[in-house]
């Protein structure tokens, strides 16, 4: 059962790939076209591309169910199966999203920021593992579950912001908006780093094995995929052969994991500035003409409903679900963890985001940049907060 839904997430992979290509076709089937709203108008590769990304989503959720009967639990237990919940609550929040809007272009980016994720959830360890204790909870799929839905349709809201601000920031010219627009992507472009760089050391079965003494003082055994530019509190390296850290890092840091953001960091940047060579253009300017026959007030309206929608949900599951689950695992709804903290910036920026759109009138580029800005804050609570920083949720790393 376990291989079975192994299988089938990778079949859904490969079935969004290929629908990326029929949306990239649908909207070169319509460049002749003078008006925007043109856009919204099926065709024959846009509605095959659809068909695509419904059958995609429908073996990501095959993939859901049977590693839960293979598990005994609901698949979000880890990075690797909370990530790859999220990518389906994002492609099933656009499916919804395109049936209301029929955006080929919202489909293109989606489905890239889509594959990214799977892609990134994919390096972390595949085995299903049982429960700890802390997590033996229905309560897990309450709020775990619900959270990741709030964030997927969240970052609808990113994908339309992020097309819009393509389209409207001039790249013809050097600015402030080209220069933080560019920043964006080039974070984009260290995910793919990442996957890359962790993919090429999995294939040739890297491994160092570093004994150092954990937060609570006691030795622990630390296993490295990638080479240690930097290691534990006290590190002992174990394995003969492999490159000896740089630096020591303090116990509240994991260091195998900072390790893993500097290599992503590395590889992000070399791949990214290979694109600049060859392409000799920032990439903004690269993805611009695939924005030209987007509609800026449909994309401003697409993030508006976006964040309408996935900010109670989110609520819900982040804040409300998960201050009960405190109080019965931990006799206390709040105690300032790093993750709780975290989940509450995120709360507070989308509350202020909705006051400014809806009081101070927010419409546009400014609405686009404070729906890329929310989605960094999601990402840093998911990627820097579950892995970086030890706390209670420190059970999210693998």
């Amino acid at each position: 059962m376990a291989q079975l839904s192994s299988n089938l997430l990778f079949a859904a992979f490969v079935v969004y790939l290929i629908a990326i290509g029929f949306f990239g076709g649908s909207i070169r089937q319509k460049k002749g076209m003078e008006d925007q709203y043109q856009e919204q108008k099926g065709n024959v590769s846009g509605d095959i591309a659809i068909g695509l990304t419904i059958l995609g989503f429908l073996l990501q959720i095959g993939y859901f169910i049977t590693r839960w009967i293979a598990s005994g639990h609901a698949p979000v237990s880890n990075m690797f199966e909370f990530v790859t919940f999220f990518s389906i609550m994002f492609v099933g929040a656009f499916i919804i999203i395109y049936y209301l809007y029929r955006s080929a272009t919202l489909g293109l980016f989606t489905l890239s920021i889509a594959l990214l994720i799977i892609a990134y959830g994919s390096m972390f360890p595949r085995d299903i593992t049982p429960l700890i204790p802390a997590l033996q909870s229905h309560w897990l799929v309450i709020h775990v579950m619900t959270a990741a839905a709030g964030e997927g349709i969240l970052a609808i809201s990113f994908i339309s912001g992020l097309i819009y601000l393509i389209k409207m920031v001039d790249q013809e010219k050097r600015s402030r908006k080209t220069a933080w627009l560019e920043l964006v992507l080039y974070f984009l472009v260290v995910v793919l780093g990442y996957v890359l760089i962790s993919g090429v050391f999995q294939g040739t079965g890297y491994k160092a094995e570093f004994e150092w003494i954990d937060k609570n003082g006691q030795t622990a055994v630390q296993e490295y995929h990638l080479p240690a530019l930097v290691g534990p509190n006290g590190w002992q390296l174990q394995t003969e052969g492999r490159m000896e850290p740089f630096a020591e890092l303090p116990p509240i840091l994991n260091a195998k994991k900072v390790n893993t953001v500097l290599w992503s960091f590395i590889a992000g940047t070399v791949l990214y500035l290979l694109i600049r060579l060859i392409a000799r253009k920032r990439i903004g300017e690269i993805l611009h003409p695939l924005t030209k026959k987007m509609n800026e007030d449909l994309l401003d309206e697409i993030s508006y409903r976006s964040v309408l929608i996935g900010f109670p949900v989110f609520s819900l599951g982040a804040l409300v679900f998960a201050m009960i689950w405190a109080q019965i695992a931990w006799s206390r709804f709040w105690g300032w963890d790093p993750k709780e903290v975290w989940a509450l910036i995120t709360w507070l920026f989308y509350a202020a985001f909705l006051h400014l759109r809806i009081s101070r009138g927010w419409h546009g580029e400014k609405s686009a940049w404070l729906a890329v800005i929310g989605f960094a804050i999601i990402m840093f609570n998911l990627v820097f907060v579950n892995l970086v920083i030890a706390g209670l949720h420190s059970y999210a790393a693998p």
